[in-house]
């Protein structure tokens, strides 16, 4: 690995710290929900806004990423990415699985001084809010499907890519 990669900080995924970058999107008793299904379920309501920032050729696209796990200490990337137009949710298909989440604000490129990480665990979800610059979804320590809901037309506008002058490193775990 370069010795001339900045390196990020991981810190545990929590609603106050991600909320610049979107919303953390979990079942919890402190959120408001109501009776369902013959009162044999709590159902949470508008866990996050989705934002279809396009005209109306853009469609609402469900669809599962299949990310392998990434086992090592730490790692470097140099690239981040952008849906200028939609909100991107993820929602892990498996409740013990931990994947890591690394966003940033910006423009036309990424503002690496608001660069941040977190590690999502359990049953937590995540969105990106439009134009939000992110990394792409990384498990740890085991493989996970993702749900993902994200508007697409199909044009080059549906994701920009950032390519990084210097890599950015990750540390999951000290060295």
């Amino acid at each position: 690995m370069s010795e001339q990669a900045l390196v990020v900080e991981v810190r545990k995924l929590d609603a106050e710290s991600y909320a610049p970058y979107g919303n953390i999107i979990a079942a919890a008793d402190d959120k408001s929900y109501s009776a369902a299904n013959l009162n044999t379920a709590k159902r949470f309501n508008h866990l996050c806004e989705l934002q279809n920032l396009r005209p109306e050729d853009a469609k609402l696209n469900l669809c599962v990423f299949r990310c392998r796990a990434w086992k090592e200490a730490s790692f470097e990337f140099k690239l981040l990415e952008k849906h200028e137009y939609s909100t991107q949710v993820f929602l892990p298909m498996d409740k013990n699985g931990r994947y890591l989440v690394i966003v940033a604000l910006g423009g036309e490129k990424p503002d690496l001084t608001t660069l941040s990480a977190f590690i999502a665990s359990g049953p937590q979800g995540i969105s990106y809010k439009p134009g939000i610059w992110h990394y792409p979804m990384t498990a740890l320590d085991a493989d996970i499907d993702f749900s993902c809901l994200v508007f697409e037309n199909g044009s080059k506008a549906d994701c920009q890519i950032s390519q990084l002058i210097a890599p950015i490193r990750v540390m999951l775990q000290s060295e």
